[in-house]
């Protein structure tokens, strides 16, 4: 095989068969030349060129000619031939796009195939004749799988599936036409693999009922025909394997199929004239029922003409089958090609040592009554400042959680919720600070105030304090939350009416009503619950024809018929017109076309958002950033917009020079650009003073395969200073013996979800701790759902709360973003790096290639390191690693996969995160270590994790039981290593399934697949590290890089399962016990007790036991 530069050398590798043997090249150097890009629908110049040289591959869908002469396959996105006899492969197509399932035309002149050259999935046809492409299906919101030629060569089918429909069965002519569906409904049915026999009256095919899931239980899939004369389904197997990828001979006497028996995959051989099944080959392939088959749930084979044979891929190689005899023979191939992948990214995120650093986000912003002041609150603390441009100042000192201010209407006093363990607080203050004063009369936990317009009352959400307390989850309420009102002198809590779902409880001018808005859109109800009235929906873009999300929050200007609505991101002014009883829909997909009067606001996004007192301004902030919207000066700029562009069309034709000069003109009038402001609210960065002393430990440096005996490491403040072997040291320098100790770098959780407490926060946060006393120093969060982790991730800098490194990508990208150019997506790119300040980005599932390929192009330009979401599709995992996405989140539902799929990875440094806890294509891990292991009783989890979330995770797991066999991550890990010794790169991610321990699991099931022990703890560590662009300040044990350790009490070399027998850990320099996270240096200083600790039920009476 040919190796490209950077991936470690393999050995010489010669395959021989009976037929021809191929001598593999010697390696050869990667070629950083491309051709210029041809396709204007995949925009994304190619960047490296993968070289290889190989005669084995993953997942390979085939067909042969009529004439038994010619095999079309599939191989990494691009199609080739070769000899029935087997031989060196002809490429028919090449280019970044993704060419896949071919199926040869009958007269053997066409190959049908699917393809995203036109920037999203379509069915196309090659000629080989004419060497020409033809697009079969329009659109690019679609997706294909599945294509087939009718018996005499008229027809094509094809799966398409659509918008929230599963994918259905369509029929195409060859002379064009848009096609139709052969079924419609029900919308959950899946018609996949559709094959044609020796009638064409009836079609074969795989049907699902609803969508993939997660620890899916078998059957997945089963056969059915389709009769195209009376539309009538007939149902062919009820196996519980499952059946699919029905194959039928063309003579109409034998039925080629696959179906799953224990926990492997095989063919077997139906006589369709008895029915009676038997087995041709097993095991093959590993199927892929348990995804989204986006590749089918078996890649495709072909009969012989003859129908002696069948001709199909398995064990990275192509074999032909004798169905008599049952013996297969070898087909060799071998392709010497290419493939152009996107431009590398590759940055690095230096880590800070200044003492001071800038809030990263403002939330809760609300201005004045009289417009010349701005509340906010920024490290969960209420700030105070002089618009525009005022210097920021603290309103009051309280150790609570301070959030939400609210001006009275009169703007002399200041309403805002707070929160600590004992319960929630409403108080009221005046703008000076003075006069703080407690409110509420009674316990709760409180949200969204606001004043009446009389300035008597404050409305309020209330939900139950220890409901609050117990929530594990992102919802701030769990159960049945109240709407209530305070008097503003301070009262009782007077109950409205329960929530139902509502929030946002607002009065707009001359009306005593209360505004909420929810699941039924913009609502309001008289003050004893009654007459709720509807007053409008918001709808905005539904992404690739589904369904349009509608707005999450709406709020009624004060005065006028304006509304304001966040949808997604972004922030919209809608006119609320007086209709009926029911309550108007607006669509915001379009503003410029929307029923009535309406605008978007942002670009970028925005949060938080609100009116000006006299409705002539919006304000919003993102990040830190604050952002004044004026209604009439956006209103007076398009006027003159428009009239410039009235008086160019009524004027007499520029020369060239004018019209050039009009065109930058235009460019730079296009919008009207709101007011922004950067806040700087300073914080002071929590660094240790002092030196230390680490002697006589085993160190793990991860300095390639260094390991040092009896080795000492001297840390000054937060920084490695010396790492050697009998270190001098002075007296003014802590000295810690760590005889028999093995200290690695501090783990690094590439993939790891806390879901934060949103808009309420609620001090020490248990996951934090968690993880940082089982050693998971530093940790990205990919898809946090909310902006909440950025001040999170302030608080842990600041040493408000203890906790790992905190690093997200935000909330995800997801389709709903409709990114509709390059240079919406450079729009979108800035919310995360000049704003959010996240390094990263998870590219959820954006939509189709063209716009996945628009992202990664802002990202590169903003030096932003994506991630992707594996989402359960191979072909969409491939088509992101070759568009140069260097992250890859959740395992790839296909195994196993060969040298193709193993070198490009490699050769691509994508950092792939197989999260196996919750693997794709079988059982979840968690599952075993969850029956193997005994968490309920990890006397560190007890400490640490409230005792109902341990109970929720250890008692009961609704995923029911499997055999082991069942368990994939052996074979997934097994990947993983393999992409190891090809100079690739892995992370640790644990899903945030179970906090801590459940990062360990992850690492072990992570070695299970042959890795050795060092290269699992560089998993671990460096290479984490590099993913996230930390590796020049953590990840090793070396001079100069950030004090992030873990002290063993065993040698993980010896076991892995030693990784969780920890001493101490250390983060930033700062020492503590690992198993009480008492603090031991610079500072001895206990942690204290939290309120999930007293959870026994002691002291009562009882049945005695």
């Amino acid at each position: 095989m040919k190796i490209i530069r950077n991936i470690l050398p393999a050995l010489l590798f010669i395959a021989v068969t009976t037929q021809v043997s191929f001598a593999q090249d010697a390696p050869t150097a990667d070629t950083t030349k491309t051709d210029k890009k041809k396709n204007k629908n995949l925009s994304l110049e190619p960047g490296r060129t993968f070289e290889f040289d190989l005669n084995e591959g993953s997942w390979m869908s085939l067909d042969l000619s009529n004439d038994g002469k010619t095999i079309v396959f599939d191989f990494l996105g691009d199609l080739y031939t070769i000899p029935i006899v087997g031989g060196n492969a002809t490429q028919i197509t090449e280019g970044m796009q993704f060419d896949s399932q071919p199926r040869m035309s009958p007269d053997g002149n066409k190959v049908i195939y699917i393809s995203d050259e036109s920037g999203g999935e379509n069915v196309w046809t090659y000629d080989f004749t004419t060497k020409e492409k033809t697009q079969v299906t329009t659109g690019n919101t679609n997706s294909y799988q599945s294509p087939e030629w009718s018996p005499e060569g008229k027809y094509m089918i094809a799966s398409k599936q659509s918008g929230r429909n599963a994918s259905k069965l369509w029929l195409y002519h060859i002379e064009g036409g848009s096609g139709t569906a052969l079924v419609k409904e029900p919308n959950s049915l899946k018609m996949i693999e559709g094959a044609f026999g020796g009638d064409s009256r009836y079609i074969w095919f795989s049907r699902q009922t609803g969508n993939p899931t997660y620890n899916a239980p078998l059957p997945q899939y089963q056969m059915a025909t389709y009769d195209r004369e009376t539309g009538e389904i007939i149902a062919q197997s009820s196996r519980y394997g499952a059946s699919f990828r029905p194959t039928p001979s063309s003579d109409g006497k034998w039925l080629a199929y696959a179906t799953r028996h224990e926990d492997e995959t095989g063919i077997m051989l139906r006589d369709l004239s008895t029915g009676d099944d038997s087995w041709l080959a097993y095991p093959v392939q590993h199927d892929d029922q348990e995804s989204r088959t986006t590749r089918d749930v078996l890649p495709g084979f072909s009969w012989t003409p003859d129908n002696q044979h069948i001709v199909i891929s398995y064990g990275g190689k192509i074999w032909k089958i004798n169905v008599s005899n049952k013996s297969a023979t070898e087909i060799p191939f071998r392709i010497n090609s290419k493939i152009e992948l996107g431009p590398e990214l590759d940055f690095d995120y230096p880590i800070s040592d200044s003492q001071e650093f800038t809030v990263t986000q403002i939330r809760d912003i609300a201005p004045s009554p009289d417009g010349k002041k701005l509340a906010f609150t920024a490290l969960n603390e209420v700030y105070l400042m002089d618009l525009p441009n005022g210097d920021p100042k603290k309103l009051v000192d309280l150790n609570e959680t301070q959030a939400q201010p609210v001006w009275s209407p009169n703007g002399e006093w200041l309403a805002f919720v707070s929160w600590k363990a004992e319960g929630g607080k409403v108080y009221k203050v005046r703008p000076n600070g003075r006069e703080l004063t407690v409110i509420n009369k009674e316990p709760g936990v409180f949200q969204n105030p606001v004043w009446s317009n009389d300035g008597s009352k404050i409305v309020l959400i209330k939900g139950q304090t220890e409901a609050f307390r117990d929530a594990l989850r992102r919802t701030a309420f769990r159960g049945t939350s109240d709407l209530i009102w305070i008097n503003a002198a301070g009262s009782n809590n007077n109950f409205i009416t329960y929530t139902n779902g509502r929030s946002n409880p607002h009065f707009i001018n001359n009306s005593d009503r209360i505004y909420l808005s929810g699941r039924q859109g913009l609502s309001s109800i008289r003050w004893d619950g009654t007459d709720e009235k509807f007053h409008v929906i918001v709808k905005g873009k539904g992404a690739g024809g589904g369904n349009a999300p509608s707005a999450s929050w709406i709020r009624m200007a004060p005065s006028g018929d304006q509304a304001l609505a966040q949808v997604v991101n972004d922030l919209y002014v809608v006119t609320v017109p007086q209709i009926s009883d029911q309550a108007p829909t607006i669509s915001v997909a379009n503003p410029s076309k929307a029923a009535f009067p309406s605008r978007k606001l942002t670009d970028i996004g925005g949060q938080f958002p609100s009116w000006s007192n006299d409705a002539a301004k919006v304000h919003w902030s993102i990040g830190n950033a604050h952002v004044v919207f004026d209604l009439a000066a956006a209103k007076a700029f398009d006027d003159e917009v428009a009239a410039d562009a009235k008086a160019k069309k009524d004027a007499p034709k520029p020369d060239d020079k004018e019209a050039e000069d009009d065109k930058k003109e235009d460019k730079e009038k296009k919008e009207y650009e709101p007011l922004e402001h950067r806040i700087e609210v300073k914080a002071k960065r929590d660094t240790p003073e002092g030196s230390i002393l680490l002697t006589n430990a085993r160190i793990i440096t991860m300095n390639g395969d260094e390991v040092i005996e009896n080795g000492d490491i001297l840390i000054e403040n937060n920084r490695i200073i010396k790492v050697g072997t009998e270190i001098p040291t002075n007296r003014r320098v802590t000295i810690m013996d760590m005889s028999g100790k093995t200290i690695v770098p501090g783990f690094v959780d590439t993939h790891s979800h806390f879901r934060h407490p949103v808009n309420l926060h609620r001090g020490q946060f248990w996951p934090y701790l968690t993880n940082l006393a089982f050693g998971v120093i530093t940790t990205r969060d990919p898809q946090t759902a909310t902006t909440d982790v950025l001040t999170y991730g302030d608080l842990v800098d600041a040493g408000r709360l203890i906790g790992p490194r905190i690093y997200s990508t935000g909330p995800g990208i997801f389709g709903s973003e409709n990114v509709s150019s390059l240079e919406h997506a450079q729009d979108v790119m800035k919310r995360y790096s000049s704003y959010y300040n996240t390094k990263t980005i998870k590219m959820y599932g954006a939509g189709n290639r063209q716009q996945k390929q628009w992202i990664i192009q802002a990202a590169r330009e903003q030096s932003i390191m994506p991630t992707t979401e594996g989402g359960l599709d191979f072909k969409q995992n491939l088509t992101q690693v070759i568009d140069g996405y260097p992250g890859h989140e959740h395992s790839f539902p296909i195994f196993p996969l060969y040298k193709d799929v193993i070198d490009m990875i490699a050769f691509s440094k994508t950092t792939y995160t197989p999260t196996l806890l919750v693997a794709y294509g079988g059982p979840w891990s968690e599952n075993y270590f969850y029956a193997t292991e005994n968490p309920h009783g990890d006397p560190k989890l007890t400490k640490f994790m409230p005792h109902s979330n341990l109970d929720d995770h250890t008692r009961r797991v609704n995923a029911g039981w499997f055999m082991k066999e069942e368990y994939v991550f052996e074979e997934l890990s097994t990947f993983a290593n393999d992409l190891v010794l090809a100079g690739g790169r892995v992370g640790i991610g644990s899903h945030g399934q179970l906090q801590g321990l459940g990062y360990h699991w992850e690492l072990w099931a992570m070695q299970s697949g042959g890795m050795t022990e060092l290269n699992a703890l560089k998993a671990a560590t460096i290479l984490g590290a590099h993913a996230i662009g930390l590796d020049t300040d953590l990840g090793s044990i070396e001079v100069g890089k950030l004090a992030d350790l873990v002290i063993l009490n065993s040698n993980p070399l010896d076991n892995i399962k030693n990784t969780t027998d920890i001493s101490h850990v250390m983060k930033n320099g700062r020492l503590y016990d690992g198993n009480t996270l008492d603090a031991v240096y610079p500072k001895k200083q206990t942690l204290g007790t939290f309120w999930w600790q007293d959870y026994k039920p002691t002291g009562v009476p009882g049945i005695k036991k």
